[in-house]
């Protein structure tokens, strides 16, 4: 069986983004149910664009509604489910049994994915949600391979799905309640606002006087980022995670730019085409990443948190988004200043990709003749020796 590769959309840009750039499926959020309400989402109207596009490409649209739900919510939740199944959705990830329940009643014919925070590590739950309907298991990050193949083993009927790269929450399956505690925004209802990625301090009271100050916490000297953890990158072991029975390999990332999932999906589709792995490993690094870690892969591991910062940056900086080409040259959306005489790098799903070219003739929207691009989003034409495409990118080689 083919091993499918998953991409985020956290709206409708970033999902023609996914696609250019070699995804197999796409995950994406409507404008409710889902866990990632910062993220801009879909309407349906966008929704069910999106979902003819991606047929017409034989790939998959696959829709979040993973929020832990209050009786409030099942009418719409519901209404929701048939909405799905109506425009045709390969299938909606949920995390609630009672979601389970009510989707299969009212939208019998709509495939049901069990989301990663329903928590699920072990081969009896697999098998008790097989029985329920679902289809499709999003396993707990916290499994080994070890683990996964023993459930593969036990659930042969069962598809199996996986995270392999992106943000990982320093809560179990993601099931966190800090965000609702210090910023009344619940996690577990799609508000989380990263509270885990802060800086922190503590207050100490003097029991004499009775004066409290703010003390720094440092680790290392480093930083103060206790609850911060690395992201997971499981590039180098894919190959065992499909041997391990996993189907359908993750990215994360909804709320993430679309150069960012550009470099990440086009990293790990070359690799899966036969890509060497080092060059593929090398793309990882070029984007802002925290450090990288392969979790709990091999087991318990007590190194997953990142101390040394909330993130870092990569190794290229995002320069400009291609808007098509002709006659030699390239028009272009700037994102970071670029001057004439800087060496660009092309990202691309083509055979253009890693290529590059130094910038010599430049002129702006009014015909002008430049030599420093310094207008966030502003759009120039560049003398360029390939044929780019809109949806490709330029970037610059830091340091």
């Amino acid at each position: 069986m083919q091993v499918e590769l998953l991409a985020p959309a956290g709206n409708y840009a970033k999902f023609l983004t996914a696609l250019y750039f070699g995804t197999d499926a796409v995950y994406l959020g409507g404008k409710n149910f889902s866990l990632r309400t910062f993220a801009d989402n879909f309407t349906k109207e966008e929704m069910e664009s999106a979902v003819q596009y991606a047929h017409k490409l034989n790939k998959k649209v696959y829709v979040t509604a993973n929020i832990y739900a209050r009786n409030a919510d099942f009418s719409m939740l519901s209404d929701y489910f048939q909405t799905l199944e109506s425009i045709g959705v390969d299938g909606v990830i949920v995390s609630d049994a009672g979601a389970v329940y009510t989707a299969k009643k009212v939208a019998p014919k709509l495939a049901i994915h069990l989301s990663t925070q329903a928590n699920t590590t072990n081969k009896y739950a697999v098998k008790f949600w097989q029985e329920q309907g679902v289809s499709r298991v999003i396993l707990a990050r916290e499994l080994s391979l070890n683990e996964i193949k023993e459930i593969h083993e036990f659930n042969p009927e069962t598809e199996l799905e996986a995270f392999v790269h992106g943000a990982m929450c320093i809560s179990y399956s993601g099931r966190c309640l800090l965000s609702d505690y210090l910023d009344g925004r619940s996690s577990n209802r799609g508000a989380c606002v990263q509270s885990c990625r802060w800086k922190y301090e503590m207050r100490a009271l003097n029991a004499t006087n009775g004066v409290s100050e703010w003390l720094p916490i440092e680790q290392d000297g480093k930083g103060t980022y206790i609850l911060n953890s690395k992201d997971l990158n499981m590039l180098a072991r894919i190959d065992e995670m499909a041997g391990a029975g996993i189907r359908s390999f993750k990215i994360e990332g909804r709320m993430k730019s679309g150069y960012y999932l550009a470099t990440v999906i086009n990293a790990y589709r070359r690799y899966m085409d036969g890509q060497p792995l080092e060059i593929s490993k090398s793309e990882l690094l070029g984007v802002s990443h925290r450090e990288y870690t392969e979790a709990y892969a091999d087991g318990k591991n007590a190194h997953t948190v990142n101390y040394a910062d909330s993130s870092s940056k990569g190794e290229y900086t995002y320069i400009a988004d291609v808007m098509g080409s002709g006659d030699g040259y390239i028009s272009v959306e700037m994102r970071n200043r670029f001057k004439v005489g800087d060496c660009l790098e092309v990202l691309s799903p083509s055979e253009h990709f890693k290529r590059s070219f130094t910038v010599e003739n430049m002129y702006d929207l009014q015909g002008e003749k430049i030599d420093d691009a310094k207008l966030v989003q502003g759009v120039y034409k560049i003398e360029c020796p390939f044929a780019l495409q809109k949806g490709d990118y330029l970037r610059r080689k830091n340091g």
